[in-house]
């Protein structure tokens, strides 16, 4: 079909949803706007879906969101005997319509399915897999992105997001399928009244809380810590499970941002709710600026990442994800350590992008330190392959620079509801000891070296975007550069090739890890740049580090890195 006959089919047929018809008809006669709408499906991929709200078959809505379902029942219901799915969604526009048209589609092939009576976390979804026994889950979010995308990931029977072979099966059975004739879906209303569509029962939600708890160790000293907080959810899900985990610790004085408090998809004073950048917490400086509060906390949309300031003189420090997590490392290991917690042969995972801070960090207290690729969804498939040999217990801390942490393996997906908790408990500890944690954070450079990262992305809208992508990239594997930022490339690692060249000797190493479209340039002086394409935005992102005596050094090398590659990607 051709890209008018496509737009021509849905003008008749995508009926159900009145904005869509509104908003095809706005398109009509506009060549550019109808072939962005439908030059391509939107892509099913190992995070499942994601885009821009809208009419096509490149955007988010009811039918993408029904066929991707009815790929994933087909999947199901050839994999397991009796299946049920879990469903949660965060508060993103149509999330809810999304979640319910889900379920419709999974009860109405006849599929049971458990669905959270109102917004729960991206880490309650993967909760509820395991609790619930299901074969598979759906998260309806977006995470981090603006108020115009939304989106789909899809969850395995341990609760981690589908692993690669498990997506390319649900891809299959998608392709396969007519996006308006090869759909069965039932009325949601009628299916929770036939018993094919349960709400989750709260008595789930109270033994996740416990499991979250469980992952403390001085969570007794908080209660007297007097600590002050500033909270901002960014209007999405980690309100209510973030203050209540708060209060049963102990920590009472939780100043929530009252414009960020409520669920709203708009997003209306945070354009961009991602607590890695600063704009987002901008609303909750200010209100740091009146309270004068121990430690500022924002959580994503769908409270799987956390985002942490800190008291900096009159200031407060935003501290990135790599800090935050080396951080908590130190923290939960020294302390485990010390208490006779810590397990046998340890373990703590990373993704190829995080700091290289935690090697150093886990060899001091003898852990073994798993890379894996870019994606929480890895680290979660290493708890799991632990779990297959009833080692789960040996798993202690996993982190992604993007500011996703875990503790403890009852979820498989990165938890800001825990790494909140833990943060929290961290600087109450510290106080006991005098200690800030900006202090703590200069005694752990102190200790290990000054280890500098940033992140840098570069944007690609639209079909001819994701064709520039590809070029660039492949660019860089014809015509690697020989030098970046001043310093000497030593070796290049590409995951497509599945090989690391030795510049100085020619000689090639395999790497064991899937193929992904990531090339990894290490440089003179300990500094690295990570280049790979987001799974979930048009974007390029580049991961730089730099390693130096001071901080000033190690900035210093990287402006030089950044101005490289921004030549390259303008």
């Amino acid at each position: 079909m051709s890209i008018m006959e496509l737009y021509d089919n849905w003008c008749q047929k995508a009926v159900d949803d009145p904005d869509l018809q509104t908003e095809l008809a706005s398109v009509k006669g506009n060549e550019t706007e109808i072939r962005d709408r439908f030059y391509r499906d939107l892509e099913f991929g190992t995070g499942g879906l994601r885009g821009v709200i809208g009419a096509g078959s490149n955007r988010m809505n009811v039918y993408t969101v029904r066929r991707a379902t009815q790929g994933l029942a087909n999947y199901v219901k050839a994999d397991f005997e009796n299946p049920s799915v879990a469903i949660s969604y965060d508060s993103r526009i149509k999330s809810v319509a999304f979640a319910q048209a889900a379920a419709s589609v999974l009860a109405g092939n006849g599929i049971k399915v458990h669905i959270y009576s109102e917004l729960m976390p991206t880490p309650c979804l993967s909760w509820a897999v395991r609790a619930l026994h299901c074969s598979a889950g759906i998260m309806v979010t977006a995470s981090h992105n603006p108020s115009k995308y939304n989106g789909y990931k899809a969850y395995g029977a341990d609760g981690c997001q589908m692993t690669l072979e498990a997506a390319e099966k649900v891809l299959s059975e998608i392709n396969s399928l007519d996006m308006f004739e090869d759909v069965t879906y039932t009325n949601f209303d009628q299916a929770v009244a036939d018993g094919m569509i349960s709400y989750i029962n709260q008595s789930v939600i109270e033994e996740y809380y416990k499991n979250v708890l469980a992952q403390g160790i001085h969570t007794d000293l908080c209660a007297e810590s007097s600590l002050k907080i500033v909270y901002t959810p960014l209007n999405g899900t980690g309100n209510k499970p973030v203050r209540e985990v708060l209060s049963r610790i102990g920590i009472q004085d939780v100043t929530v941002v009252k414009e960020q408090e409520n669920p709203d998809g708009n997003f209306p004073t945070c354009p961009y709710p991602n607590p890695e950048i600063r704009e987002a917490l901008e609303l909750g400086l200010q209100y740091c600026d009146q309270i004068k509060p121990d430690l500022l906390l924002a959580t994503d949309p769908d409270a799987d990442r956390v985002g942490i300031a800190v008291p900096d003189g009159e200031d407060y420090a935003l501290f990135s994800g790599n800090e935050v997590g080396a951080l908590l490392l130190e923290y939960i290991c020294s302390q485990r350590k010390e208490n006779g917690t810590l397990p046998e042969n340890p373990v703590c995972v990373k993704t190829i992008v995080t700091t290289d801070l935690v090697r150093a960090i886990a060899d001091e207290y003898g852990l073994e330190t798993i890379e894996v690729l870019t994606g929480f969804k890895f680290i979660g498939e290493q708890i799991g392959l632990l779990e297959e040999k009833h080692q789960e217990n040996r798993y202690v801390f996993g982190f992604e620079e993007s500011y996703g942490y875990l503790a403890g393996s009852y979820v498989r997906d990165k938890d800001a509801v825990v790494a909140s908790m833990l943060i929290c408990e961290m600087a109450a500890y510290y106080r006991t000891k005098g200690i800030s944690l900006l202090q703590a954070r200069e005694n752990l450079y102190k200790k290990y070296g000054v280890f500098r990262h940033s992140l840098q992305s570069f944007a690609f809208e639209g079909e001819s975007g994701m064709n520039k992508m590809n070029s660039l990239m492949q660019q860089l594997r014809d015509n690697r550069p020989e030098m970046i930022g001043g310093l000497k490339v030593v070796s290049v690692s590409d995951y497509v090739a599945s090989e690391t060249l030795d510049i100085a000797t020619g000689q090639k190493t395999v790497i064991t890890l899937p193929k992904s479209n990531v090339l990894v340039f290490d440089l003179e002086q300990g500094a690295k740049v990570v280049i790979r394409p987001s799974g979930t935005e048009p974007k390029i992102k580049s991961y730089y580090t730099t390693v130096g005596e001071t901080m000033e050094d190690a900035l210093a090398t990287e402006a030089k890195l950044k101005d490289d590659f921004s030549k390259i990607f303008q």
